[in-house]
C-alpha cells in the first residue's frame, strides 16, 4: 500500500471501503493535529447548506460553511491562510493555519478584508483518540497522503476525493467513478 504515516498537515483521503459512512463518505480531511493523544482534523471537501451570515448574521458573509465532522457539530472552526492578519494562530502545515483570535476575524470579514480563498469555515471536526486512526489505517478506511497544494480552499470539493482516487490508479479508477449512492444507479 502507498499510504504514508499520519502526520499534521497530511490528507487523509477516504478508501472506498467506508462508502456507508455517512460521515466520511468520500471525505478527504486535512489532519490539523496528530500526536500520541489522538488526532484532529477538519473534511474540506464537503460543504454544507449554510453560511457565515446563516450562523452569524451580524457578519452579512456568504462565505461557505463546511461540515468539518462528526463531532462538536454545534461549534465552529476555521483555517487559513493570512497568520499575518489573524493573531493567536496555530501552524499546521504548508502556510495552513488553524484558529486565531475570532474578534479579529469577524473585523476583518466585516471591512471584506478576507478573501474566501484564504479562509474557511467548519461545523464539528473529526478527532480520534489514542491509537484509533492507526486502528482505521490498519482496517483500510483510510490512505494518508502529503498535502501539495498550494492553497487546499481552493480545490473543487466536488472532484476532490475522485481525483485521489484516480491517482492511485488501479481498482481506485472504478470506485472514484461509481456513482454517489449506487442504488440509485
Amino acid at each position: 500500500m502507498f499510504s504514508q504515516e499520519p502526520a499534521k498537515g497530511k490528507l487523509l483521503i477516504a478508501e472506498p471501503s467506508i462508502l456507508n459512512d455517512s460521515s466520511f463518505n468520500r471525505s478527504v480531511i486535512l489532519l490539523s493535529e496528530h500526536n500520541d493523544e489522538g488526532s484532529i482534523g477538519f473534511i474540506i471537501n464537503k460543504p454544507s447548506t449554510y453560511t457565515l451570515g446563516d450562523l452569524i448574521p451580524e457578519i452579512e458573509s456568504d462565505l461557505t460553511i463546511y461540515n468539518g465532522g462528526p463531532v462538536s457539530k454545534e461549534n465552529l472552526y476555521f483555517m487559513h491562510r493570512i497568520p499575518d492578519l489573524i493573531p493567536d494562530s496555530l501552524e499546521i502545515a504548508n502556510g495552513i493555519y488553524w484558529g486565531g483570535n475570532f474578534d479579529v476575524v469577524q473585523e476583518l470579514l466585516l471591512a471584506n478584508s478576507i478573501d474566501k480563498k484564504d479562509i474557511r469555515f467548519f461545523l464539528g471536526y473529526s478527532g480520534w483518540s489514542k491509537d484509533q486512526l492507526q486502528d482505521e489505517l490498519e482496517t483500510t478506511s483510510w490512505v494518508v497522503i502529503e498535502n501539495d497544494y498550494n492553497n487546499i480552499f481552493n480545490v473543487s470539493e466536488k472532484s476532490f476525493w475522485k481525483d485521489q482516487l484516480m491517482k492511485f490508479g488501479g481498482e481506485y479508477r472504478i470506485w472514484a467513478n461509481a456513482p454517489e449512492n449506487p442504488s440509485l444507479n
